[in-house]
């Protein structure tokens, strides 16, 4: 028994067993806070404060902007140094929820006279979210299940490789907020359809403006929110507590997120949102037929029943139709198709299949990101099963969908990781609390928990040191994973000589830095899209094309000048006032991402409006692409091909090889001595990785 009163040393009071678990649930979340943090921090350690891959230089450049220029500026920006000669909308054509979070903190850390450069700002802001993910992962999972499940789902998301991966120090995209934002409005819709409320519902529809005003995929929230009332309402389940969730989430939610410019009408009018708008409408239904159902005779109601059925059924239909057809509600996009179709983008939208991200995801990536998730995943969903409850089974519907989505696109992994980590953390929990309850002093175990085998009490020992030994792989694991796979920012490169220690290249900065020193202002630089964002934001100079990849048409024309020959590639490059070609080239360094290996999709995606390119031609007759002597001639003579490998020819990369020996391709190039007659090299960097050409002006022939 626990005395009242009595002291401890140093004249602390002694607490009550439930102050004492209080204090230990903070303490534990605190080092978890910590934990999510610092484990993130391994790329800041390793090279320095740097912004990570291309589409957080643009948000980056924005953030600058936006605290630079101001609120009302930044919302009417437009950008006429990207995808010349057309410009770009910012304010109205992004989710501004990152930059403005990023210049809020900025903005208030100097009123507290703390002086900070709002890089380091953006640097540090995914880890610092991601500690407040594995808060918010608590607070869902305690929702669903208890308070140890909770603790233990917060450790886990706090250092899983799936999450890391778009979380580290320098990784300064809208996924970095996003997934924040996904669970505060899960929990808080889980919280709001538990209790009823309309202030629990009020939060959820203001966490449903955050993700909204902060990443496209709150297109997947509404969807799954939408899909988990209708699976309460055929299961039998309705309550007047969903009805004043979702009611107050659906009205208030679509009319808030309208807000957003980006969003716009697209909230009532896309086909992406009509199964919301759906189930609003059965929702109602379903109240008006229970209220008919508490005033007519049973006859009454099912003659009443079957013909509203009827009626709306039909209503429904002709109106969706003739809302289709006008076009007030607009059709899907090619997006959501290859979300539906993993094969639907590479038929139809190169542009999209071209992204690396956006590759069907591999059986050992599920492991590599997730590691015993993988297979206590399954048995966290039958634990869920095993006891239905409402809570629990909005937990089933968010797993169930994330997996099949996570299949289909690499890049939402990110989608997956949170629910894996909740579902781990319920298998684990319910597996402790079975077994802990035979070995712990002064327990009883229930009748019906009771085994006929003597040695339960050893069996328990071993489960237990089993899953302490899971744990211990997994933190070894997702340490090893974060700081080898995930810590490496894309823009400065690492090698590990012979000796152990590591060799960086810095080429990108250096020729950013050289474009932006020995051109002129209003200089035009042509590249593929991959790297408009960094040329923009480090080079600051005028670019083509961009990472944002709205105008197929445009990228295409860029695609269709790398593909053809340098005479038919120049007459494309003085129609767009192309001053400069930059490319990526790896073949000296043996970095695999360049331009070379990205070819055929430039070559695809300009065939997609010019059926002049065809990809066939770059290949040889057995259908092979090859860049050596057998190689297509079509290829060997390609604008991409020379600028790439302009002078390679004369450079010995390895010992015993011949020269123009390529690293990458493990092969000797077949066109080596060639001449440049359009355009000239003008820089090249240390390491080869980058080759920047001017274009030449027309002769004078006065």
């Amino acid at each position: 028994m626990t005395t009242r009163g009595a002291k401890l040393p140093f004249g602390l009071p002694r607490f009550s067993e439930d102050k004492q678990e209080l204090l230990l649930r903070i303490l534990i979340l605190a080092l978890i806070y910590i934990l999510a943090f610092a484990q993130r921090l391994y790329s800041v350690l390793r090279y320095e404060s740097v912004i990570h891959e291309f589409d957080p230089y643009f948000n980056f450049r924005s953030t600058k902007y936006l605290v630079d220029e101001g609120i009302y500026n930044f919302l009417n920006w437009f950008d006429d140094a990207s995808w010349y000669p057309l410009g770009r909308i910012v304010g109205g054509t992004i989710y501004p929820g990152l930059m403005f979070t990023a210049a809020i903190v900025y903005w208030v850390l100097n009123a507290l006279n703390i002086t900070v450069n709002i890089r380091n700002v953006c640097v540090l802001l995914a880890p610092w979210f991601a500690s407040n993910t594995a808060i918010v992962t608590y607070f869902l999972t305690k929702e669903v299940k208890n308070t140890g499940a909770g603790l233990l789902a917060a450790a886990l998301i706090a250092i899983v490789p799936g999450y890391i991966s778009r979380s580290v120090a320098g990784s300064f995209d809208n996924e970095g907020i996003a997934i924040f934002t996904l669970l505060l409005t899960y929990y808080l819709w889980v919280k709001s359809v538990n209790t009823g409320s309309l202030y629990w519902s009020a939060w959820c529809v203001l966490g449903y403006f955050y993700m909204v005003s902060a990443w496209g995929g709150y297109i997947f929230i509404i969807n799954l929110i939408a899909l988990y009332t209708f699976v309460l309402l055929v299961t039998g389940r309705y309550s007047s507590r969903l009805y004043v969730a979702y009611c107050t989430y659906y009205v208030l939610g679509t009319l808030i997120s309208m807000q957003i410019s980006f969003v716009g009408f697209q909230a009532v009018q896309s086909s992406e949102h009509m199964s919301a708008f759906g189930v609003f409408g059965l929702l109602q239904l379903h109240g008006a037929l229970n209220w008919m159902r508490a005033h007519l005779s049973p006859d009454s109601y099912r003659k009443f029943f079957q013909l509203s059925l009827l009626l709306i059924s039909a209503a429904g239909a002709v109106a969706l139709a003739v809302a289709t057809a006008t076009g007030y509600v607009s059709p899907w996009t090619g997006r959501f198709y290859s979300m539906l179709d993993p094969t639907y983008a590479k038929e139809h939208i190169p542009i999209i299949a071209s992204v690396s991200e956006h590759q069907p995801t591999t059986w050992a990536s599920y492991f590599f990101d997730l590691h015993i998730l993988t297979f206590l995943f399954p048995v966290g969903l039958y634990y869920c099963f095993n006891k239905l409850t409402d809570a629990n089974i909005f937990i089933i519907c968010y797993g169930i969908t994330a997996v099949y989505f996570s299949g289909v696109m690499v890049r939402l992994m990110l989608v997956l990781a949170p629910v894996a980590c909740v579902l781990g953390a319920i298998a684990l929990s319910s597996t402790l609390e079975t077994y802990t309850r035979y070995i712990k002093p002064g327990s009883r175990t229930p009748k019906a928990a009771q085994v006929d085998f003597p040695i339960q009490k050893e069996v328990s020992y071993v489960m237990l040191a089993g899953v302490a030994v899971l744990l211990i792989f997994y933190t070894l694991h997702c340490t090893w994973v974060t700081s080898e796979a995930y810590s490496s920012p894309s823009i400065v490169l690492a090698a590990k000589q012979q000796d152990g220690s590591r060799l960086i290249f810095d080429d990108f900065r250096e020729a950013y830095r050289w474009l932006n020193f020995n051109t002129k202002d209003d200089a035009r630089i042509m590249s593929w899209w991959d790297y408009g964002y960094q040329i923009s934001a480090m080079g600051n100079r005028t670019i083509l094309v961009d990472n944002n990849t709205w105008n197929n048409s445009h990228i295409a024309q860029v695609g269709k000048a790398m593909a053809s020959s340098e005479e038919n590639a120049y007459a494309i490059m003085r129609e767009l006032d192309v001053d400069y070609v930059l490319v990526i080239f790896g073949g000296l360094t043996g970095y695999a991402s360049d331009d070379i290996n990205k070819f055929l999709w430039m070559v695809r995606i300009a065939g997609s409006t010019d059926p002049n390119i065809r990809e066939a031609d770059y290949f040889t007759k057995q259908g092979e692409f090859r860049i050596d002597a057998e190689g297509s001639p079509v290829l060997l003579n390609s604008l991409m091909y020379k600028l790439c490998f302009y002078r390679f020819g004369e450079v010995y990369t390895d010992h015993g090889k011949p020269p123009g020996f390529d690293r990458v391709r493990n092969v000797e190039i077949g066109n080596k001595d060639f001449k440049l007659n359009y355009v000239d090299e003008v820089y090249t960097s240390q390491h080869w990785l980058v080759r920047i050409y001017k274009v030449r002006d027309l002769e004078n022939r006065g």
